[in-house]
């Protein structure tokens, strides 16, 4: 362990992506998916062996810190940094390194996710340890996935050349892509250079707050004026009143697009998955001799294949019979049917949703 070295894990979405399951009330990090533990406590048990709980940070919004601390009581109060409203990934960050080197003047940062699954636990913190390494150089340091299909919903790192001074492998990054069409994103298949970006980020927050003072100086005054008055009386309102006028923005399009010095480290069979759609379960559950994954403690599936059954009521049974092809996710308030390979089109039920006012099923 690093005494300056800091975890920050982003944590306030409201999760939309896993609708019905998920919802604001119970976002993707408070689900417990598979297995018995939540995605935000896999998030914080995967991070013990290189931070100590004093060490992370936790950004999310007001009405989920209970939650949170229910499932981790370890991580002290003071730790929590609240989010008055939903602003992008930015500004998440920014306050987050505002705050650190406040506190410790010299402090690396690795911004990650609470909604992630990570397989490879052992590569994660030698990726994580070698990322502290290159961001004391400076650098601007991020994870990238190797592609294993020609992804539309992932950015891209392209990378450049590689980093000699380092005793693993480490490379400077060319550009971001954002989410290519599939025309493009095959083409990233067929090359050695691009990977997907992971959003896990490793840098120093001296060096990341240097990038919003020349990248996006409004923001960077805003957090600079709550860095100083942190702690002081009055500072929520001032947090509340700041918040409200911030433009949202994600990190990669504010920051990393055009940022400088920014590294890129492989992720090379990580088992790195962001979950971020039912399709993206036959990627990580080991389905049936038929292609069927069941999330369910009664179901019968006949003469059906690559189906996905998922309920949170296990007193229902469901029964598939003659189906291909198939998500069925039931909660208790609401049932999804849709066909594989559909599911990322959840998103746009969920505005249609709002669009209809139906904020009882949100």
């Amino acid at each position: 362990m690093h005494d300056d070295y800091f975890a920050v894990i982003m944590a306030g979405g409201g999760g939309t992506r896993l609708w019905p399951l998920s919802r604001q009330s119970t976002p993707k990090q408070l689900l417990t998916l598979f297995g018995e533990k939540t995605f935000f406590q896999l998030a914080v048990d995967r991070l013990s062996p290189i931070f100590s709980p004093d060490h992370i940070m936790v950004v999310t919004v007001a009405s989920q810190v209970d939650d949170l601390r229910g499932q981790v009581d370890a991580i002290p109060l003071e730790n929590y940094l609240i989010e008055p409203m939903p602003r992008g990934t930015a500004s998440v960050v920014g306050y987050a390194a505002e705050i650190l080197q406040k506190n410790h003047s010299q402090a690396v940062m690795a911004v990650l996710t609470s909604d992630h699954i990570i397989e490879n636990e052992s590569l994660f913190h030698t990726l994580l340890e070698n990322a502290y390494t290159v961001a004391k150089k400076d650098h601007l340091v991020t994870l990238g996935i190797q592609p294993t299909f020609p992804a539309t919903g992932y950015g891209y790192i392209h990378k450049g050349e590689k980093l000699d001074e380092f005793p693993f492998d480490a490379y400077t990054v060319q550009a971001f892509v954002e989410k290519p069409d599939l025309a493009h994103a095959k083409e990233y298949m067929t090359f050695n250079a691009y990977y997907w970006n992971s959003g896990m980020f490793i840098w120093k927050a001296e060096v990341i707050l240097d990038e919003f003072n020349r990248q996006m100086p409004i923001l960077f005054s805003s957090l600079e004026i709550l860095g100083q008055r942190y702690g002081k009386e009055g500072y929520e309102a001032l947090l509340a009143e700041t918040w409200e006028k911030i433009t949202p923005q994600t990190i990669d399009y504010g920051i990393m697009e055009h940022a400088q010095n920014v590294a890129t480290i492989p992720a090379e069979a990580l088992g790195w998955s962001d979950v971020g759609s039912w399709d993206s379960l036959f990627e990580i559950v080991k389905p049936d001799e038929n292609g069927n994954i069941t999330l369910a403690d009664n179901s019968i599936i006949h003469e059906s294949g690559n189906c996905l059954i998922k309920t949170d009521n296990n007193q229902k049974m469901i029964v598939l019979a003659g189906l291909e092809d198939i998500i069925i996710v039931d909660t208790k308030d609401a049932l999804l049917v849709c066909q594989k390979g559909q599911s990322q089109k959840v998103r746009e039920i969920v505005n249609e949703l709002k669009q209809k006012k139906l904020d009882r099923y949100l």
